[in-house]
């Protein structure tokens, strides 16, 4: 099952390469194929988030910080659907690869946690913890890509420093609220980059702002 996630995702990123290199494919089945991605990366942020909640403490949630402590606030963001069709195409994608790459270090910090993590889906959990590092890496590696193809603006990243350290806590529930804590701003900035791309989508196709 594993090997069939990181074979697709080695073609995913190849033909992506392939494609910027030949220019065989338009930038809008690129931007297709990099919406496709990232769908399956929230989606399985969400269902990390699903899996997380079903066995949740309810007083460990008295522990976790507010959403304005997420590690990527400080970045100006659209609010709205609305808000990011007034975005340009080259902000839009400096933002999601912004997002993105701010989330190698936080990920790996999930990632070792997960072993250790006290819930009856531990094993579930981490196993899904690595599908999310291996689709944020290909999906970075395409961005990349598509970024090069775009200009300088596309390429420009803003640094979103993760410094919430590794230990996630000492006791059951501030491990369980800490990491429920950063999974949940990853499913957030999972959501803006997916609807980041999907607007970037809908714009090279040439499809009606309302549609999108």
């Amino acid at each position: 099952m594993a090997q069939r996630g990181t074979n697709g995702s080695k073609v995913f990123v190849a033909v992506l390469y392939m494609a910027a290199v030949c220019g065989a494919v338009h930038v809008s089945d690129l931007l297709d194929r990099a919406s496709q991605r990232s769908d399956k990366l929230h989606s399985l942020s969400t269902t990390l988030t699903q899996e997380m909640d079903s066995h949740f403490p309810p007083l460990s949630r008295a522990f976790m910080p507010r959403p304005s402590m997420c590690h990527t606030s400080s970045l100006m963001t659209p609010n709205d659907k609305e808000q990011a069709l007034q975005v340009s195409e080259s902000d839009l994608l400096s933002l999601a690869r912004s997002l993105l790459q701010s989330w190698v270090d936080p990920l790996l910090v999930l990632s070792v946690s997960a072993n250790s993590l006290p819930h009856p889906a531990q094993s579930s959990i981490s196993n899904k913890i690595q599908e999310l590092q291996e689709h944020t890496k290909d999906l970075g590696d395409g961005l990349d890509i598509l970024s090069g193809k775009m200009g300088p603006e596309a390429q420009a990243i803003s640094m979103l420093p993760y410094r919430g350290g590794n230990d996630i806590g000492q006791d059951r529930i501030t491990k369980l609220a800490n990491f429920h804590f950063l999974l949940s701003c990853f499913r957030r900035d999972s959501h803006k980059i997916d609807s980041f791309l999907k607007v970037l989508r809908c714009r090279a196709a040439k499809i009606q702002p309302e549609l999108c």
